[in-house]
């Protein structure tokens, strides 16, 4: 379970009577006699109940969906109040269609409502959210309310980190020292700060040392190595966060907390324990089985189009690999035209070649005679459409909803060890790389994108990916 830091629960508990707030004052308004509104609408105290009891959650998730619980929004005033106004427009429609279809209030109703509730959303976080919890946090970080961080790295990303916080630090952290394979032990490098031991030595001195927080800042180490040492970290009681060049691609795509403006990653997982599993696994099969009964017909649709645009069967199976390297037959919409005798080991050489980063800056882009694919596989392709029948393969429990792409055979037997951590969970319908990336990532980030996801494994997570795939699918964004 992740070491969640303290302000987080600050965060948290300051957003929740801001809520119940916002809803006390809503309902005094229309419901507490006083008002000349109240004669002719009513906000009963059934209906308060149910804003709180249905609504807290969602107003949390669009909170954590625009990043209101990360430290470096919240102590900058300008973007923590675009991220609150975005938050409010996220949501409005949710409030205005919860009060049409569940409070079933008349449209004039829900205007005034709707109008009232933006009134006291913008006081109210202007006045708590934005300006009362910052300087609270600045407070308690005045009073002992400080991390105590650890820097673990090779060569001079860590000295760097360490020096810009010397410089820039409005978060409360205390860099207590540094833990170094090049630096003898007791050896002062910056700051005052020594180097507490080596790698071996790391549970020791969290425990002695009282770490919150660890951050990796490695500029030297091979993939397979950062993530060693992000597993040894992971295996201590602390916060793990790192900052290296090797995986620049997660602040490019993904939005990050930053300390001096340097960004940081975090690779704790919220909840990856076997009772998030079971209920990931279990979510997906349901949905699964409801998808496929709500899109039959337009399945069906699809199939006969698909069989109309060239001979050949409707559906095109493959063999893939997934979690724990086993195999397991992928199911899509045909998109291309049947030919005898198809010898693909131009496309396998070409493949290897993208994974190894050779040719197109190592696009991870599906090699494809565009001549062989169809009309209607264009479009399917481009809008990911011809993906649908995989929703068999998440009812199946071969594959989840969300999730690192399966790979073929060839491709998971010329995979290096470190890349094959992303087939530790169960192959996804979509996932990290397809949202932010697509084809516009070389093959090398798009592992780094999984590898990000099954470290920050949550249903908050899953959740932001299938929403964020919607726009992807509808404009066929870097599709092929």
């Amino acid at each position: 379970m992740q070491n969640i830091a303290k302000y987080k629960y600050l965060f948290v508990v300051v957003d929740l009577f801001l809520y119940i707030g916002m809803i006390a004052l809503l309902s005094l308004f229309f419901d507490g006699g006083h008002y000349v509104v109240q004669r002719y609408l009513g906000l009963p105290g059934t209906d308060t109940v149910w804003l709180l009891t249905f609504l807290l959650p969602t107003f949390y998730y669009i909170l954590y969906f625009n990043n209101l619980y990360k430290l470096n929004i919240v102590l900058n005033r300008s973007a923590h109040v675009i991220a609150s106004i975005k938050s409010l427009l996220f949501f409005l429609p949710l409030l205005v269609l919860f009060e049409l279809f569940v409070l079933r209030y008349h449209l004039s109703y829900t205007f005034f409502t709707t109008l009232v509730f933006i009134v006291i959303f913008v006081l109210l976080f202007y006045v708590f959210r934005i300006e009362v919890l910052k300087r609270a946090y600045l407070l308690l970080r005045k009073n002992g309310f400080t991390r105590n961080v650890l820097i673990v790295g090779n060569g001079g990303s860590g000295e760097l980190l360490a020096a810009k916080l010397s410089f820039e630090n409005p978060f409360g952290i205390n860099v207590v020292g540094f833990i170094d394979e090049k630096i003898e032990k007791g050896k002062e490098i910056i700051g005052g700060k020594i180097v507490l031991g080596n790698i071996s030595e790391l549970n020791t001195v969290v425990n002695n040392n009282r770490i919150n927080e660890i951050i990796i800042a490695d500029d030297t180490s091979e993939y397979d190595q950062l993530l060693d040492i992000v597993d040894i970290c992971k295996n201590t009681r602390a916060h793990v966060k790192f900052t290296s060049n090797l995986f620049e691609i997660i602040p490019q795509k993904i939005f990050t907390e930053r300390y001096a403006e340097i960004p940081i990653v975090n690779v704790s997982p919220s909840s990856n324990n076997l009772l998030m599993l079971k209920s990931k696994l279990i979510f997906d099969r349901i949905a699964s089985f409801l998808g496929l009964i709500f899109l039959s017909p337009f399945l069906t649709f699809i199939a006969i189009l698909v069989k109309l645009s060239s001979p050949g069967p409707v559906f095109y199976k493959q063999e893939r690999i997934g979690k724990n390297g086993k195999s397991f037959m992928f199911y899509k919409f045909r998109t291309m035209k049947m030919i005898k005798n198809d010898d693909d080991t131009e496309r396998k050489e070409m493949m290897l070649k993208f994974m190894n980063g050779e040719g197109n800056n190592g696009a991870n882009k599906k090699v494809i005679n565009p001549k062989r694919i169809t009309k209607i596989g264009k479009l399917l392709r481009k809008t990911s459409l011809d993906e649908l029948p995989q929703l068999f393969n998440v009812l199946k429990g071969e594959m989840s909803l969300v999730g690192p792409r399966p790979c073929l055979r060839y491709e998971y037997d010329n995979l290096e060890n470190w890349q094959k951590r992303r087939f530790t969970v169960l192959p996804g319908c979509t996932g990290m790389w397809q949202v932010t990336g697509r084809s516009q990532v070389t093959f090398q980030d798009s592992v780094v994108l999984d590898l990000y996801y099954i470290n920050n494994l949550s249903p908050w997570l899953d959740l932001q990916l299938l929403i964020k795939t919607i726009p992807v699918m509808l404009f066929g964004r870097g599709g092929d």
